[in-house]
């Protein structure tokens, strides 16, 4: 290998010129292997740093990281960007396209810091380890108690993320009328009232692709508030949603995060088209799985290891188990995407209290065990009473809450069930879409680069 060639490129957007001090900080902790500092913060982050021979990277949940390991200059490069596209775009630039596969991307997972040792073939494996470790069912079992809790911590999270907003500026919301979509709006009204701002700066978009339930249950969520003025429905009809489109977007073939991004994309696109200039956007993302509330029915999961995995519903299976991944990491660190990803392509910066890691620690105090006592049906009924009881307690206001339902099936109806999929038939679609932007890559009359090939500058002068 070549002394001296720095050999990570970082595509992502926390590049040194434009670092705030905040941001320099964590880059700095990354670079150092420094836990405690990356553990002590609350917003949301990813980085890339190298020191000497070792590269390493870290993220939360709310910003997606992905790397790949190229060969060129006699040595492993480490590319890391929030889309695989965009490392591809990067070698394709470097006229080694014909390296890359998408399937050999790796995600770093969330809360995790990675170390990768760049000392040539064979790539050696990556090391894991944790900074963020809270407390498993320490908090009370009284669900007035854990749901003060637990939405003064989403409070917080709020009010810190609305204290970033220039003052004046309007702020989106994702807005079902669901449970979680609902606690945010009333949680920001609240904050900016706590701020000396006007509560009526935010504004709730429900989409409506037809025959949907979100659309009425939204209106009588906002009748019942008295905030009508503050809420619209974009209408847009159901032949809109594209989900070869929404596998492009988030770059995955997961079925439930391939129709969620699909029916985020017809949302944000009708809200970019009514607002051009609207930048700060709302949602509840994270709640369901800070709550455990998804039906065990709709998958292999039992009562049993949704409890012995705390952590199971934003991290997945764990970076040691068998069915970790490295090409996506597990639970809401890789499903993230399906909000991270449509936001992005339209222009807005989204943000969720309930992915804030204050949040979940707090969620994560809950003894489940203890408040279930291994009833399924109370579990169903958990996130609806502790969330009810903390905006109680936060804000003195009586919630009104709707049965649960997903963002694609609330929108659409009979039409969502209609365009139901696969997985074969969206990981189909997915090496359906890398195989035709490969084929540019391994055009046998294009223009290729051996990985072995040293450029003119950095070769040895005679």
């Amino acid at each position: 290998m070549l002394a001296g060639v720095n050999r990570l490129v970082d595509l992502t957007d926390m590049q040194s010129e434009t670092l705030s001090a905040e941001e320099e900080g964590i880059r700095r902790a990354v670079q150092r292997g420094d836990l405690a500092t990356l553990a002590a913060g609350n917003g949301h982050f990813a980085a890339v740093a190298r020191d000497g021979q070792t590269v390493r990277l870290a993220r939360t949940i709310g910003v997606p990281l992905r790397y790949f390991v190229a060969k060129m200059f006699h040595g492993p490069f480490l590319i890391a960007s929030d889309r695989i596209d965009t490392l591809f775009e990067w070698c394709q630039q470097e006229k080694i396209g014909w390296q890359f596969d998408p399937l050999y991307t790796r995600m770093v997972p969330a809360h995790y810091l990675v170390e990768i040792d760049q000392i040539g073939c064979p790539d050696p494996a990556p090391r894991y380890r944790r900074f963020f470790n809270p407390s498993i069912g320490t908090g009370p079992a009284d669900r007035d108690e854990t749901g003060a809790a637990y939405i003064e911590a989403a409070y917080e999270s709020l009010k810190s993320w609305l204290q970033s907003v220039p003052d004046g500026e309007m702020v989106g919301l994702a807005f079902s009328g669901g449970i979680d979509s609902t606690s945010v709006l009333v949680l920001a009204r609240h904050a900016l009232q706590a701020m000396g701002r006007d509560p009526g700066l935010i504004r709730a978009f429900t989409l409506d692709l037809g025959g949907g339930k979100d659309a009425a249950q939204a209106e009588a969520v906002v009748r019942t508030l008295g905030l009508e003025a503050q809420w619209e429905a974009i209408r847009i009809p159901a032949d809109r949603v594209n989900l070869e489109e929404a596998i492009r977007v988030i770059e995955d073939y997961h079925p439930l995060d391939v129709e969620c991004a699909a029916v985020a994309l017809c949302l944000l696109e009708g809200i970019r088209e009514r607002y051009p200039t609207l930048k700060y956007l709302l949602d509840g993302d994270g709640g369901d799985e800070n709550l455990k509330s998804y039906p065990l029915e709709d998958s292999d999961l039992t009562l049993s290891s949704v409890l012995r995995n705390p952590m199971l519903y934003q991290e997945g299976w764990g970076v040691e188990n068998m069915k970790h991944s490295l090409t996506y990491s597990g639970g809401l660190s890789r499903a993230y995407v399906r909000t991270y990803a449509p936001a992005k392509k339209y222009g807005f910066e989204a943000f969720s209290p309930y992915t804030a890691r204050s949040v979940i620690a707090a969620a994560l105090a809950i003894p489940f065990e203890t408040v279930l006592n291994g009833s399924v049906e109370r579990l169903y009924t958990l996130k609806q009473e502790v969330v009810k009881a903390g905006i109680k307690s936060v804000t003195g206001i009586e919630m009104p809450a709707y049965p649960k339902r997903r963002f694609q099936d609330g929108a659409g109806g009979d039409n969502y069930r209609a365009w139901r999929v696969s997985k074969a038939w969206c990981r189909s679609a997915f090496l359906k879409q890398w195989e035709e932007r490969l084929s540019v890559a391994w055009d046998p009359q294009g223009e290729r680069l051996s990985g072995n090939v040293v450029p003119a500058d950095l070769q040895p002068s005679r």
